[in-house]
This record gives C-alpha cells, structure tokens and sequence, in this order.
C-alpha cells in the first residue's frame, strides 16, 4: 500500500514579517498567519485525513490545531523541525540565507547541517512507512529550502 502525505507549510510568524531567520528559535504566529490556519480549514475539508504530523514549535503546532483541532488527530514530532541555525537561529534573513549553502554538509556553529536535517526526516518518512502505511496523513512545518 502507499501512504499519501500532503505538506501544508505553517501559517506567516511575527520572524517571517520581520524578515528574521528563526530556526530553533519558538516564534508565534502573527496575526496573518494565525489567519491562514483559519481560512485552511475551508479550502481542504473535503479531504480525508487520518493523522496529522508537525513540528513540535509552536508555530508549527498552533497552525495544525487553527486548522485541523477536533476534526483530527495532531501528532508533534520534533523530527519536522526546521534547520538548527545554531548561534544564527533567531537572526535576519539577510544574514542567515547567504549561509545556508555553506553549511549544506558543515554544522551551523552550535547547530546543525541541511545534511542532518535531511537524515531526520528520512527517519520520519521511514517511520511513517512502517506505521502509516495505507492511510493519508498531513504533516505541517516550515517550508522546504531549495
């Protein structure tokens, strides 16, 4: 069988307005973004989910419950976490994404590389696959970095 995933990105944070790199760092939802989990509802519910996977920020955890609390199941899981930016977590933008080719195998200082990103959610999609298999399943993080 297959399991079928579809990724929701979570909504806009008060970092994304301010152009802030956030990493590890636990950011809210601005009012925007708490707006789109909101509004997400009505454009996905006539689709069948069986779980719900996110990160386990709150951001990630905030835009899951606004869209899918009391329908169905949420599930944070640290592995959906973005990049571990390290010293540079909670930094601008212009500051950290010049970086971000740098540290594609390299560790950010204090942090982690897009390497060891990719090994956690290797592990995730490998888990899912063991015990999902056959069912639909939302995951909500940040968006993937090209």
């Amino acid at each position: 069988m297959v399991t079928k995933i579809t990724y929701f990105v979570h909504g806009t944070t008060t970092d994304n307005e301010q152009e802030i790199s956030s990493g590890w760092f636990d950011v809210d939802l601005s009012e925007l973004g708490v707006q789109q989990s909101v509004e997400l509802w009505d454009k996905i519910k006539n689709k069948h989910f069986d779980v719900v996977f996110c990160s386990d920020l709150k951001r990630a955890v905030h835009s899951a419950e606004l869209t899918f609390k009391d329908k169905v199941k949420i599930i944070p899981d640290k592995r959906l976490r973005e990049c571990n930016y390290g010293k540079y977590n909670a930094q601008p933008s212009e500051i950290v994404e010049p970086l971000q080719e740098e540290y594609v195998t390299r560790r950010f200082p204090d942090g982690e590389s897009y390497e060891d990103v990719k090994m956690r959610i290797s592990d995730f999609l490998g888990f899912l696959k063991k015990n999902y298999d056959g069912k639909s399943v939302a995951i909500v993080r940040t968006k993937p970095h090209n």
